[in-house]
């Protein structure tokens, strides 16, 4: 299936060079959250409903082509209370094709997700309690690890990732929601000094 919807959120994304982008989105009047992520390639869709701890993300390929499925279909049917319905069921096309509508057709810098909020759904990173992003920490002797790069790519963005896996920098992060401090990778970078 194509997503007509996204071609302009996209134009718009990278005339501002946003790369992760957040918006809310109703299905039979259940609000998702939903997150475009156009720094990975496939470019990704999640889409989230954090009071019932659900997620799901779909890849978005060139010409923003999906394959309409939806993970973990039958609690996606209890939390929108469908019933079986043999003669008229449920096809995730039809999900999809509502929310290309709704699709917002510019992108908005206070709609940039932080971290934290990514977090809330990709859960399964390296130390998943610390959600809060503190800084950079320029290693001398240590090598940056695996699972901190992973975190980086997932949470902050595969520039991210990049930069610290060829300069050798990990990723900071807090439980404390108080040490969190705002990501851009444009800005002069402040490193923490260890090893």
């Amino acid at each position: 299936m194509k997503l007509t919807g996204l071609k302009d959120l996209y134009k718009s994304m990278k005339q501002q060079n946003i790369d992760r982008y957040q918006f809310d989105f109703t299905y039979y009047n259940v609000k998702f959250d939903v997150l475009y992520f156009i720094d990975e390639v496939p470019n990704k869709l999640g889409f989230g409903i954090k009071t019932h701890n659900y997620y799901f993300e779909t890849e978005v390929k060139a010409g923003f082509y999906i394959r309409e499925f939806i993970e973990e279909i039958s609690t996606f049917y209890k939390i929108m209370k469908f019933k079986s319905n043999k003669e008229s069921p449920f096809k995730p096309s039809y999900f999809f094709e509502v929310f290309n509508k709704q699709i917002p057709n510019q992108a908005l810098r206070t709609n940039v997700p932080r971290p934290s909020t990514i977090a809330t759904y990709r859960k399964d990173v390296d130390e998943a309690d610390k959600i809060y992003f503190k800084g950079w920490i320029n290693h001398k002797i240590k090598k940056v690890s695996p699972e901190n790069l992973d975190k980086t790519k997932k949470l902050l963005s595969y520039k991210a990732y990049v930069m610290c896996k060829n300069k050798n920098i990990s990723s900071s992060w807090s439980p404390n929601p108080t040490d969190e401090k705002q990501y851009d990778l444009s800005k002069k970078m402040e490193f923490m000094e260890e090893d």
